[in-house]
């Protein structure tokens, strides 16, 4: 496990440096003038020449790479010409609504796919569940986003469809709502933060049961077929016991495989999601940055996403791993 651990650090840190140079790189081809928008349109010469200096536009790129390393290596993202903060401030505070919605849109689109692969295994007929599946499958994430924002919340009302509370101004410990609510002993607005989560999740979670379902549904045919569950069939256990007890872990591989594919095409889901139900996340900050021509924010979002893509992948190639020990780490 540890030289496991090693190597994929190191290749962490390898992936970030070639990250922060494409950005760099980016930030130095795009034509905008940072200085010029932190100073505003109306700005004179003087001002933009003393930020650009304060900055360190005015030095050499290879300079100017090296002093981006340097900030970034103490976790400075840079600042965000919107908001006028510290991109890595801006992280911290909406960074957590994003982390909560996602791990929601994984623990229903994971259930979902078992529910599926589940049905399909052990029915007899499961026609219907293919063709719901491709149904599902086939409608963008902006269109299932607004079809649930319109049906649930717009017309029947079952559902808020934006923000993440109805009460205004709160502020947790952490940062994650539900987990505040339980820590303040306010149960009340941990479940009114799960409510106001289903919808998003919901739009998020579609993408990710349709693809982990059916890659666990192909890999339980496969299992399924093998002597170990004649075996299992022949002494009378029920469909639901083989399944859970010989398939699943047998059928995993593909699924986490799956899984970790689908949280790295996340990030593009979220910026819809997000702006769609309007959720205070790094989605909805990323969207917003874009439209203010804020290079610096975008930029530094991604950086994070990557980080965290790498590190989900580490998850998964662990627990693959674990599921199957002929996997070797």
């Amino acid at each position: 496990m540890l030289p496991y651990l090693a190597k994929r650090l190191g290749g962490l840190v390898l992936v970030l440096v070639v990250m922060s140079f494409i950005v760099f790189c980016l930030q130095a081809i795009i034509p905008a003038d940072p200085a010029r928008a932190l100073a505003g349109p109306s700005a004179p010469v003087e001002t933009i020449e003393r930020i650009r200096t304060e900055l360190g536009l005015d030095q050499p790129l290879l300079v100017q790479y090296g002093q981006f390393m340097s900030r970034l290596a103490q976790g400075d993202l840079g600042t965000s010409i919107r908001t006028r903060q510290p991109i890595a401030a801006d992280v911290l505070k909406y960074g957590p609504a994003s982390l909560e919605l996602i791990v929601f849109a994984m623990l229903l689109g994971t259930s979902f796919a078992f529910l599926l692969a589940f049905a399909q295994t052990t029915m007899a007929r499961s026609g219907g569940v293919r063709l719901g599946m491709l149904a599902a499958g086939s409608f963008p994430i902006f269109l299932t986003a607004l079809l649930l924002a319109y049906f649930l919340w717009f017309k029947l009302g079952w559902f808020p469809g934006s923000g993440r509370l109805d009460i205004r101004r709160f502020t947790g410990p952490t940062g994650f709502f539900v987990l505040d609510g339980l820590l303040l002993g306010r149960p009340d607005i941990s479940l009114n933060a799960i409510w106001h989560m289903v919808l998003p999740g919901l739009a998020l979670s579609v993408p990710i049961a349709i693809g982990v379902g059916r890659a666990l549904n192909s890999a339980l045919v496969d299992v399924m077929r093998q002597p170990y569950i004649r075996t299992a069939r022949g002494k009378g256990l029920s469909g639901g016991r083989i399944f859970f007890r010989h398939g699943l872990r047998n059928a995993a591989s593909a699924p986490l495989a799956m899984l970790g594919l689908q949280v790295g095409l996340l990030y593009g889901n979220l910026l819809i999601v997000e702006r769609i139900f309007s959720w205070p996340g790094l989605g909805l900050y990323t969207v917003q940055s874009f439209g203010s021509s804020d290079l610096p924010a975008v930029l530094g979002i991604a950086m994070v996403f990557g980080a965290f893509y790498i590190l989900v992948t580490m998850l998964v190639e662990v627990l693959q791993s674990v599921a199957d020990p002929r996997i070797a780490l």
